[in-house]
């Protein structure tokens, strides 16, 4: 028996926003400061770090339930399932349903209740839970999953990772260009083919790092100090994901049987090109290895950071041969790994 991914879905919003939309924000420093340079610099400068060249971002009435709904529906119609069959519903986000202009998350019921009310699904045993894992939540999820079916608990379950940022950043801080919205789903189920999960590894550092990421105030100190954005001591990040995350990739590899150079491809979390390239890098360096052209496929520079999403719609694309340049084939073994908010760090070693 193995664990595999049988089916993927991905929702992509439609409202395009290019860097030149943020021309005429204002950008200031955290002390309240205008930024001493001007915002054509700043999104040039943003793009030659992140590789960003656009995002998308939700309409106004959809929530991050809705597009993960969507998102669902397709995976459920590419594994060719029937959704009664599932059981389990896990859900990665880590802002719930945030309305247009509104100052208050809502996670009540939880996301995934929503999702399984949407689907129609009557089966009281398929269960319908939220996990809240930074960025590297859906493939928490997957994990999860795995687990699930490995213990005797589950046969066949439904991971999303859904996000709506757009609505919880903040227009002073430039780092509100990285974030994006969008959804991503799977079904992980039992097969008798060979492959799927190999290894996996999941890390958790909270000592000095739990808040590298974190809620905070507007850097506009006219703003409600009661309404609070998502922030990042970006520095800090890179720094430790550059120290933590190759490792945690090569452990993850070690425990798999795979050698390096059968490695196909790196699913990354998208979350800024010139650190995912030098956590790769580094990875590669760890064995003396140079890293191989083409084999960390980017989605980045269209879509932009959409966290837990990142991850499963870039396997959606790649795995439907919709990512130009790169695709995935019967008996591939690829990495998946992603780093984000706790700081939690996690990869799983998986032959398609």
């Amino acid at each position: 028996m193995s664990i595999k991914i049988t089916g993927s879905g991905s929702y992509i919003p439609t409202r395009i926003v290019p860097n030149i939309d943020f021309a005429s924000h204002q950008f200031l420093d955290e002390e309240g400061k205008p930024l001493p340079y001007s915002n054509e610099v700043v999104t040039e400068k943003f793009q030659q770090i992140t590789g960003i060249e656009e995002r998308r971002y939700v309409t106004g009435d959809l929530l991050t339930s809705d597009i993960a709904f969507y998102a669902a529906e397709k995976a459920i119609e590419d594994a060719g399932i029937d959704p009664e069959t599932l059981d389990y519903i896990i859900f990665a986000h880590n802002f719930g349903n945030v309305k247009e202009g509104a100052i208050q998350t809502d996670i009540l019921p939880s996301l995934a209740s929503r999702v399984k009310h949407s689907l129609r699904i009557k089966n009281p045993k398929c269960v319908a839970y939220d996990i809240l894992f930074g960025c590297p939540g859906w493939v928490e999820g997957v994990i999860q999953a795995m687990a699930f079916i490995k213990s005797g608990m589950a046969k066949r379950c439904l991971v999303i990772g859904a996000e709506t940022l757009s609505r919880v950043v903040d227009p002073h801080d430039r780092d509100s260009m990285i974030y994006s919205d969008g959804a991503g789903a799977s079904i992980i189920e039992a097969t008798e083919e060979e492959g799927g999960i190999l290894a996996h590894a999941s890390t958790s550092y909270t000592y000095d790092e739990a808040y590298f990421l974190f809620y905070g105030n507007s850097y506009n100190k006219d703003h409600d100090p009661d309404v609070r954005y998502i922030k990042m001591y970006g520095r800090k990040i890179y720094e430790f994901a550059l120290s933590r995350v190759p490792q945690a990739m090569l452990d993850c590899l070690k425990d798999s049987g795979i050698a390096i150079t059968d490695i196909k491809k790196i699913l990354i979390h998208q979350a800024n090109e010139k650190m995912d390239e030098a956590i790769v890098q580094r990875f590669y360096k760890l064995q003396g290895q140079p890293m191989p052209e083409g084999i960390m496929p980017m989605s980045i520079h269209k879509l932009g950071n959409s966290s837990v999403a990142t991850i499963p719609t870039l396997y959606d694309l790649m795995i439907k041969d919709i990512l130009p340049g790169h695709q995935l084939n019967k008996g591939d073994a690829v990495i998946f790994a992603s780093v984000g908010a706790g700081m939690n760090i996690n990869a799983f070693v998986y032959k398609i």
